[in-house]
């Protein structure tokens, strides 16, 4: 663990604890059910997640799966699960390409001084601890791979910018409150033109992808002598970069700002000698070894069967991932807190699981899925949160129609406040009990038979500002939507445990679904 993890976290918390302020008295109606009350002053009185956010997301940081941020947060986690009296273990399932992020310097020094707005993308080799002056020149475009070839040569020793720029970093909100009609639609029509012209011809038209990070097509730069790429990724928000990885060994990928990229990309485009310097301290990591955290309180009568809450950990790293999935993450901490205090002993096994891997492909959720066909075959239900900080305004059930039916029937047993809060509508709004999507984890057990019930929040301006961008960090987190879903999460796992009708399956369907998870990936 890193000489800077070292600090008394638990210590911390406590602390923390003693300076939050306190939360606002809150009272409820609609249940006379004394577990659900307990749930409730828990949950909204003395809630925990503003000091458990501070530590996980300031002090620990983003998760990369394979960074030694990623083992030092899992421990951390164990530990709290121990400190309240919660089974937590770390289980490996295989391994990923370690990399650790240091200090990223990058330089504009010609033809004028600047500091520029910009880091390495994820496992991005650095520059081995020197300063490197490097020339920026713009990815042309090809009318085909055969061209592209013969081009490769004048990348070699340059830093290539295979992104498209922005005409403007304003986001379109400016555009559409203050430009004429006219100025807005003429700014719309450039930016996809210019999207769909470098997409075509640009990087199509070298033969490889530039997906990411780069791609394929970054590592096509370094075997051709590049010295590294240059990206950006427009996020419509007010300065927000999406900062994603690279698969290159040698040479470094860097991303820029908005604004910065704009700038590097019209200097290099007019040939007005731009240098940039920089010095990226990065390290590769080889093989390590990945897990999943998985808590669990075990069931009194029914132990062999399962209600499951799940949030992916991992996160990209160009900031503290705290929407995505922090968040998520928390409400999950905090509901097995408070079921620790209130239910001590359930019915049923309650499980957690932090899954590693789910930003490259729901990795760590569908491993799980596939080796523990013990808790797949007995679930009761899986709860999972993974879009933001907004408190949840959407129930969803995938997998059977009595999960469905269920769900409505612990819905009304939920104070009015929540019931209001996600109500059952019969539609398709936002307000509603509908069918879950697939994208997260849930998705891995849905595969595999088993019902999912998706926990959705409110957007909170989530994917044009906080996700997998650079502005992904504590300040965006909303601690009254969260400490509501820790709370509403707590009572449908409680009810979801003492039910007393399990789950069923139809067997067809079953079948079916069983063939499709067996035939992915």
């Amino acid at each position: 663990m890193p000489s800077r993890h070292r600090l008394p976290l638990m210590a911390a918390v406590t602390a923390a604890t003693l300076l939050s302020p306190p939360a606002n008295a809150q009272t409820f109606t609609g249940t006379a059910d004394p577990i659900i009350q307990r749930i409730w002053r828990l949950g909204q009185d003395s809630s925990q997640v503003e000091p458990l956010a501070q530590t996980l997301l300031d002090s620990l940081g983003p998760r990369l799966m394979g960074s030694p941020n990623m083992v030092a947060s899992q421990n951390w986690m164990v530990k709290m699960y121990g400190s309240w009296g919660i089974d937590a273990k770390r289980e490996e399932f295989g391994t990923w390409r370690g990399w650790r992020r240091g200090v990223s310097h990058i330089d504009l020094i010609a033809p004028r001084v600047r500091s520029l707005e910009g880091m390495m993308v994820g496992f991005s080799p650095g520059t081995k601890g020197r300063d490197v002056t490097v020339e920026p020149i713009v990815l042309p475009a090809f009318k085909d791979s055969l061209e592209f070839v013969k081009w490769l040569p004048q990348a070699k020793g340059k830093m290539v910018m295979i992104s498209a720029p922005q005409q403007s970093c304003r986001p379109t909100t400016d555009w559409t409150a203050n430009a004429t009609p006219a100025s807005a639609a003429k700014m719309a029509a450039l930016r996809d033109s210019l999207r769909f012209t470098w997409s075509g011809n640009n990087v199509r038209g070298t033969g490889y992808s530039a997906a990411l990070g780069g791609g394929a097509l970054g590592l096509r730069l370094e075997e051709a002598g590049a010295a590294g790429a240059i990206t950006f990724r427009f996020k419509d928000s007010r300065g927000g970069m999406e900062v994603f990885e690279t698969y290159n060994k040698t040479t470094p990928t860097i991303a820029l700002s908005c604004e910065d990229y704009g700038l590097v990309f019209r200097l290099a485009d007019r040939k007005q000698g731009p240098k940039l310097r920089m010095n990226l301290d990065a390290q590769l990591l080889g093989e390590q070894p990945v897990s999943n955290v998985i808590a669990t309180m075990k069931g009194s009568t029914k132990p062999n069967e399962y209600v499951m809450m799940s949030a992916h950990f991992d996160s990209w790293d160009a900031s503290s991932g705290a929407t995505d999935n922090g968040t998520g993450t928390l409400v999950m901490l905090e509901a097995m807190r408070i079921l620790r205090k209130v239910l001590p002993n359930p019915q049923r096994t309650i499980l957690v699981g932090h899954w590693a891997g789910e930003e490259e492909g729901l990795i760590g959720s569908r491993v799980y899925a596939a080796t523990h066909p013990d808790v797949v075959n007995n679930m009761q239900g899986l709860f999972n949160q993974d879009n933001g900080t907004g408190r949840i305004t959407r129930l969803s059930a995938s997998g059977w129609p009595m999960a469905a039916n269920k769900l409505l029937e612990w819905h009304d047993k939920l104070p009015k406040e929540f019931q209001e809060q996600a109500p059952f509508n019969g539609g398709g709004g936002q307000n509603t009990i509908g069918q879950a999507g697939g994208g997260s984890d849930n998705a891995s057990f849905a595969c595999y038979g088993a019902p999912t019930f998706g926990l959705g929040a409110a957007g909170w301006n989530y994917s044009e500002y906080t996700w997998h961008t650079d502005k992904d960090t504590y300040d965006k987190v909303v601690f009254d939507d969260l400490r509501g879903n820790a709370t509403l999460t707590a009572m449908l796992v409680y009810l979801a445990s003492e039910e007393p009708e399990f789950i069923k399956r139809d067997s067809t369907v079953a079948l079916i679904m069983r063939q499709l998870a067996n035939a992915a990936p």
